[in-house]
């Protein structure tokens, strides 16, 4: 079979879509390029907002009206969630997804001439207790970075989210597993290692382990030979204890770039979407960090517009942004998700929200150009990931390790993708550097 994939949402379902590709391909299928030549098109859902919820619909129906011979699969968090007709021929959700290929292959093996691309699923209890789906050794198809995920699942049941119904409670990866995957990856040449999961900081907590579990699997997977940068995905802020920031201190290889939720600069609403911290707490988190790491880069997410948030609440956030420096914000207008305690709160109109989260934007882009700016004059280290001719002139683009993008004129052949390489940033614009190498 002629297999497409379309992935949509987090780097954990990217994980997840290079994790099916390989099997397919091992299973001696063709991943193919575009939907139209494809005997199979899988879209591997999002439902983290409406929005995602809808574009993930809107992408089977295209798939489906491009190519009406193909047979349509959804698979990941908006297949999990649905009740009643999904648009597409096969259902898979986020807890059956390593059965993919066989159910494929038996549709195949029944199918008649007429698809209907529209399938009965029935949403399914949320798990209280469950095993790692484990993929084995999946290969990013990128070439210099790779993740590995070594968790699936939350059980903070925060009053917006929608995740712990979608991936059901707290799993973890075999350290095995873990380590036999990252060390395959660097001797398959990557030189970057993503350590990811749903919830990351409670790798072990389901085998009634503490934060100390994730740092003992990062001391191992730092000291694999080879390995030339280590990043973390997104931190829970309560998590950062002082023992856990002291032992990633110790990691030679962690790249010092540091993604701590937020979600509100106002306590009032914090409490309201029970994220069990304060912007105070939160602050004494990121001095901590940033007193060990003094040139690491924050980066958080922020929701706007959260039911009964007033002006005055959101001016909090702003102010509270600015204080702490982020070097960007990844910014969502709250969105409704039907089963969260936030969903039967009085709801602000999407007008509101959207402004709110447009002025936020606007002052993420004015931190990241300046935290850009204080690297002026730095030598950094990137990691090349693209080379291309632009204007007669040959420019490397990659990031460094506090997660800036870099660009950089080189000599025509002398590097190369996957490169890591050193140089002084000279000038910044926007959220970028440009860089001499030495």
């Amino acid at each position: 079979m002629k297999v497409y994939f379309l992935t949509l949402g987090c780097r954990v379902n990217q994980y997840e879509t290079d994790a099916a590709r390989r099997l397919f391909l091992d299973n001696g299928h063709e991943n193919v390029d575009s939907p139209e030549e494809a005997d199979v098109c899988i879209v591997n859902t999002c439902s983290v907002t409406g929005e995602a919820d809808r574009k993930s619909s809107q992408m089977l129906r295209r798939m489906a009206k491009n190519n009406p011979d193909a047979v349509i699969v959804a698979m990941g968090c908006a297949s999990e969630l649905k009740n009643g007709e999904v648009p597409a021929d096969i259902v898979i959700g986020t807890r059956d997804k390593n059965t993919l290929v066989t159910k494929v292959e038996e549709f195949f093996a029944h199918r008649g001439k007429e698809l209907t691309h529209s399938a009965s699923h029935v949403r399914p209890e949320v798990s209280k207790t469950d095993e790692y789906h484990d993929f084995g050794t999946v290969l990013s198809p990128e070439g210099t970075r790779a993740f590995i995920k070594i968790e699936d699942g939350c059980n903070n049941f925060c009053t917006y989210c929608v995740i712990p119904y979608a991936r059901g409670r707290v799993v973890s990866r075999s350290e095995e597993s873990c380590l036999k995957e990252a060390e395959f990856l660097v001797s398959s040449g990557f030189k970057e290692i993503i350590v990811s999961g749903i919830h990351l900081c409670s790798y072990g907590k389901d085998q009634g382990k503490d934060i100390s579990a994730l740092l003992e699997l990062l001391k191992k997977i730092d000291s694999i030979e080879g390995l030339e940068r280590l990043r973390l995905g997104s931190l829970e802020p309560k998590s950062m204890t002082p023992e856990f920031i002291s032992g990633l201190k110790e990691l030679k290889h962690l790249c010092p770039h540091f993604h701590l939720s937020l979600q509100s600069g106002s306590d009032t609403v914090l409490k309201r979407m029970n994220r069990k911290y304060t912007t105070a707490e939160y602050e004494d988190r990121v001095k901590a960090l940033r007193a060990e790491f003094p040139d690491m880069s924050l980066t958080t997410d922020i929701i706007t517009g959260f039911p009964g948030e007033t002006e005055a609440e959101f001016n909090e956030t702003i102010e509270y942004a600015r204080k702490l420096k982020f070097a960007k914000i990844h910014v969502f207008p709250y969105s409704e998700r039907e089963g969260t305690k936030a969903a039967d709160m009085p709801q602000m109109d999407m007008s509101i929200r959207k402004n709110r989260a447009k002025r936020l934007i606007e002052v993420s882009d004015e931190l990241a150009s300046e935290f850009a700016s204080s690297m002026t004059g730095k030598e950094i280290e990137i990691l090349i990931e693209k080379i291309e001719e632009k204007d007669g002139k040959t420019i490397a683009e990659g990031y460094t390790g506090n997660y800036v993008r870099a660009f950089a004129e080189v000599e025509k052949d002398k590097f190369s993708r996957g490169d890591i390489v050193k140089g002084t940033a000279v000038r910044a614009e926007n959220e970028n550097i440009f860089v001499i190498f030495g």
